[in-house]
């Protein structure tokens, strides 16, 4: 079978989600012995032609946050239906379903992956929002198949336009033995920061991240990753906010992976303050590393993390949060570990991969959902399951499923008897407490990256 990709960065993955979701999906069904094409934008190397047995196809696109997307997208379909022949396509992202139609008068059938509901983001205002919506619907009426990354993006579209998608997730990178030499080289020790990694849009919430750091009297620093190329204004005020205080250091973007990866797993927390997508993989990065995780309170988030992640709505949260987790800091080990059985259960890329690969093997021998629905919105007192919030004590596990938490871990909380979690596990950040007591939050080595 030979599959298409389209409307992402491509790869080598180095920006977001879907383009992680085609590395690790794309090499996998190469390796299951099927032809995978990627339509690449704005790569290091344009001449790289393969990669990991992925085909790459390099085209460009018009640098402006409203047409990027929009102009590769339409250069890879018109190459695609122009010089090549594949079997079935995926299409990423809702905004590019106009180019549906064309992909299927050619014969090839097509998935739509569907993303977050991206017109709640601020960015997009006006006739940007309304053409979320539109899309939205389009891709409801012109696909053969939608594909939903979380529980709640489905019962969206379920509730919304009374459509099916296909449900499949992203997988996690799991750490069991991380090293920490590559963050000794910023200056940072083992468990002794907190970290948040996300690009600098308003509906990531790091401007609350930060500011809620900031009017917090925690000790340890806070470590941010991330920017944004479309977003100077909501930048500075993140620069502005982090401005004059020695614990909050903005290190932009890492692109050394096996930096980013102890970076991950050396945080004390890692916080999430994504709010508008579905499954995302830096939560689940955070998880298989085996951090603590401090997560926006939405439906998407609590459905992954569950019961063992804390929770923030506003600056004032962070600020309270940060400061718990450095005070019961062993609870917060626990936590991790426990996350990270969580996310080798639920969330393996082997699994995502087969689910992508019986798709596309379906859609090849004829299943389609087009035409089976109008793309209407239904009735707002239609609309219910996905409005409906996760319930507190939700674990998130399928009903009957064993804890998430296994072996070591697992023994250490059940046998907590009289004890609390963090008299069970010790950090540096305990010893270093009793011998030099509180400290001023700076670093031992204070270095700009």
């Amino acid at each position: 079978m030979r599959v298409a990709m389209i409307g992402t960065r491509g790869v080598p993955a180095r920006y977001g989600g879907f383009e992680t979701a085609i590395e690790e999906i794309g090499q996998r069904l190469v390796a299951r012995g099927h032809e995978v094409v990627v339509y690449c934008r704005g790569a290091e190397d344009p001449s790289q032609r393969t990669h990991l047995g992925m085909e790459l196809v390099h085209l460009p696109a018009a640098r402006r946050k409203t047409l990027e997307t929009l102009s590769h997208t339409g250069l890879s379909v018109a190459h695609l239906v122009a010089k090549d022949k594949v079997d079935a396509a995926i299409v990423f992202n809702a905004a590019n379903a106009p180019f549906v139609p064309a992909l299927r008068a050619r014969g090839i059938p097509v998935a739509v992956h569907v993303d977050g509901l991206e017109w709640k983001r601020s960015k997009w205002q006006g006739l940007g929002r309304r053409y979320y919506r539109a899309v939205e619907a389009m891709s409801v009426r012109m696909a053969d198949a939608l594909i939903a990354d979380a529980r709640g993006i489905s019962d969206y579209y379920a509730d919304e336009f009374g459509a099916e998608t296909e449900l499949l997730t992203y997988g996690a990178p799991v750490q069991d033995e991380p090293g920490s030499a590559r963050i000794e080289e910023l200056g940072l020790r083992p468990h002794e920061y907190h970290l948040v990694v996300a690009r600098f849009e308003p509906e990531n919430h790091v401007l609350e991240i930060v500011e809620g750091h900031h009017r917090s009297d925690a000790e340890l620093p806070l470590v941010v990753v991330g920017s944004a190329p479309y977003a100077d204004e909501y930048t500075a005020a993140i620069e502005a906010a982090a401005a004059g205080d020695p614990r909050i250091r903005l290190l932009g973007g890492v692109w050394d992976q096996e930096q980013l990866d102890e970076l991950y797993a050396n945080a004390l927390t890692y916080l999430h303050g994504h709010s508008v997508g579905g499954t995302n993989p830096s939560l689940l990065r955070a998880m298989g590393a085996g951090t603590a995780v401090i997560a926006f309170d939405v439906d998407f988030n609590r459905e992954v993390v569950g019961v063992e992640g804390e929770y923030f709505q506003t600056a004032a949260d962070v600020a309270e949060r940060v400061r718990k987790a450095e005070l019961t800091s062993g609870e917060m080990l626990l936590k991790g570990w426990s996350l990270r059985e969580r996310a080798r259960q639920r969330y393996r890329w082997d699994d995502v991969a087969a689910g992508y690969e019986e798709l596309l093997q379906r859609l090849r021998n004829g299943f389609s959902i087009h035409g089976r629905y109008s793309g209407r919105r239904r009735p707002l007192d239609a609309q219910v399951s996905w409005a409906r919030p996760t319930p507190a004590f939700d674990s998130g596990a399928e009903p009957g499923a064993q804890p998430a938490t296994t072996g070591a871990a697992a023994a250490r909380t059940r046998d907590v008897g009289r004890q609390g979690l963090s008299d069970l596990v010790r950090t540096p950040l305990d010893d270093r407490r009793r011998t030099e007591g509180p400290g001023d939050g700076t670093l031992a080595v204070e270095r700009e990256v």
